[in-house]
């Protein structure tokens, strides 16, 4: 009778203790759980203050068997996609139990476009060996990554040649660690370039009269800017936070007077789903 009762005990424990979306009681749990992890400073500004943050970082901290902390530290958001660093996937890829840890090898020559990383590591249970793919300077530069305005693959390239090769392999070997998410460094590098097409009063017009068609953007522009003024005001951001977001979008060599009305478009429907500091 004792060891039935201590086993409903366990029972039930475990059903209390449980958190996530699965029934009512568990998802009222990690509200309260994400509510009690919003109001602490310790944790990254992103999850201050936003509930919906820390209860969607506390969901994917049950499925990787992670501390929920150390993942509030290692998500990011970059261009409006979450992101792991690269330290973290390779340290869950290094901890899950599957796998010896992540070794390097480097070939080519360094400082040459031959020079290059490949990330390897045995399977436990099968004794397998795993090879990931070997990534190059070449690669890099044909892919885009080199060339980059502050890319780090100007300033650290051994570095980034282990991560990207070590994020090629987990991705490839073991993608339910990294959960459909790419790391940082790798939605920076795969994110398209947006150019920064200046537009000055010379190109808007022609023997000194503007035409219909520059005239349409010039209203256009406006418009724009009187909306993202709006959103600017719905966030909450402040001067400071917003000259660094417009300075993203659109570089340091012009203004918003003078962007072009494709980039302010594409700024807004960022800017769009963000949340208002107010309400985090």
């Amino acid at each position: 009778m004792a060891e039935t009762a201590s086993g409903a005990l366990v029972a039930a424990s475990s059903q209390v203790e449980a958190t996530g979306f699965t029934t009512a009681g568990a998802f009222e749990l990690i509200q309260r759980a994400g509510k009690l992890l919003s109001q602490s400073t310790l944790v990254p500004k992103e999850y201050q203050n936003n509930m919906p943050n820390c209860v969607i970082a506390l969901n994917m901290a049950q499925r990787l068997g992670a501390d929920p902390l150390m993942v509030m530290q290692n998500l990011y958001l970059v261009h409006g996609r979450p992101g792991w660093s690269a330290q973290f996937l390779i340290a869950a890829f290094n901890q899950c139990g599957r796998f010896t840890s992540i070794t390097y090898t480097f070939v080519g020559t360094r400082g040459q476009d031959s020079w290059g990383c490949y990330a390897s590591s045995t399977e436990r249970a099968t004794g397998n060996q795993l090879l990931g793919e070997t990534i190059t300077i070449e690669m890099a530069r044909k892919e885009g990554w080199l060339g980059k305005a502050g890319s780090k693959w100007q300033t650290m390239p051994g570095q980034m040649l282990r991560y990207r090769a070590a994020t090629f392999l987990v991705r490839a070997t073991a993608p339910e660690i990294a959960m459909g998410l790419h790391t940082v460094d790798e939605i920076e590098d795969f994110a398209p370039t947006r150019p920064v097409r200046l537009v000055t009063p010379e190109t808007l017009t022609v023997d000194a009269n503007v035409t219909g068609q520059n005239l349409g953007m010039v209203e256009e522009r406006e418009a724009l800017i009187a909306l993202l003024e709006a959103e600017r005001q719905r966030i909450g951001l402040t001067e400071l936070e917003w000259n660094a977001v417009i300075g993203d979008a659109i570089g340091e060599t012009t203004t918003l007077e003078f962007a072009d009305p494709a980039v302010l478009r594409d700024l807004l429907s960022e800017l769009a789903p963000m949340a208002s500091k107010q309400g985090r």
